[in-house]
């Protein structure tokens, strides 16, 4: 188990990863992959049990989805320095023959990778047949997903859910990134969601908050009693709140850093306020 000091140098090191690879080629998304830097280091090097070596099968070990593909920089950072593949592979991001293209795919065989994602709304259902092929495996081990709050504002997430409890598929925790933000601006401006916690339950789902969704310690403790909550009949979301382009002071708070890339100060500013921990690849 990886100590908190631990988890916290990581998270510095990956918001470094993450500017510096948006930087490098002028296009990215930094804003969300910043936002969930706490939760997929925690999710990755502590809360799923998962083995060292990767298949596409997943028998025997927890298995992640990323249904809101575009934060692909946080998601390559944390596989690569989970030693899924060389860490400078990060330099290729976004690049001509790259594997780690713009939004995750799966034809060039990247290790980690499971779904090609970025189209918004698919990602749970994908989760669901996951889940269900674990139980028909007998394989007691977890599905897990994350899903920005924009991205519920495609049909397709209330499709999965209802499935997801009517089937009552409870080896799946679903994490909705709800920072309040997306690409043309505040989801309450573009498409006001309500009270999404009231949403999930209303379709039969056990749901938890996390209002401190950039605190690695609260993280944690949700997620634990998050799986606590499995196999009891109902399918477990997460409402984690988290603030976009946390960690890079003139990212935050606003959708602006949605899909922009910094430029050379901007860089730096950003660098000055993550201390390099282990290393630049």
């Amino acid at each position: 188990m990886a100590e908190l000091k631990d988890l916290e140098a990581l998270v510095s090191q990956v918001r470094r990863d993450i500017v510096r690879m948006v930087h490098a080629v002028d296009s990215g998304h930094p804003g969300g992959s910043l936002g969930c830097t706490e939760f997929l280091v925690a999710l990755f090097n502590q809360v799923m049990e998962m083995r060292d070596t990767f298949d596409m099968d997943g028998i025997g070990e927890d298995l992640f989805f990323l249904s809101n593909g575009h934060i692909s920089p946080v998601y390559y950072s944390v596989l690569a320095r989970r030693g899924f593949f060389p860490l400078e592979e990060l330099r290729t991001f976004r690049k001509i023959n790259s594997r780690l293209q713009g939004h995750p795919a799966t034809h060039e065989g990247l290790p980690g990778i499971r779904i090609a994602s970025g189209s918004l709304g698919q990602g749970m259902s994908v989760a669901l047949g996951a889940a269900l092929a674990k139980k028909l495996n007998g394989d007691p081990h977890l599905v897990y997903s994350l899903h920005g709050d924009g991205e519920l504002q495609e049909g397709q997430i209330w499709e999965a859910a209802m499935f997801a409890a009517g089937r009552k598929v409870d080896n799946l925790i679903a994490t909705i990134d709800r920072n309040g933000q997306q690409i043309d601006g505040p989801t309450e401006t573009v498409m006001p969601l309500g009270d999404v916690r009231e949403k999930f339950e209303a379709f039969g789902w056990d749901v938890l908050s996390l209002k401190e969704g950039n605190d690695l310690q609260a993280i944690l403790q949700t997620m634990e009693a998050a799986k606590k909550r499995t196999g009891k009949g109902k399918p477990v979301a997460v409402i984690m709140e988290t603030v976009m382009g946390h960690g890079v002071d003139y990212m935050m708070h606003t959708h602006a850093w949605h899909g922009k890339a910094p430029n050379d100060e901007q860089l730096q500013r950003a660098l000055a306020q993550n201390p390099e921990t282990l290393g630049d690849y």
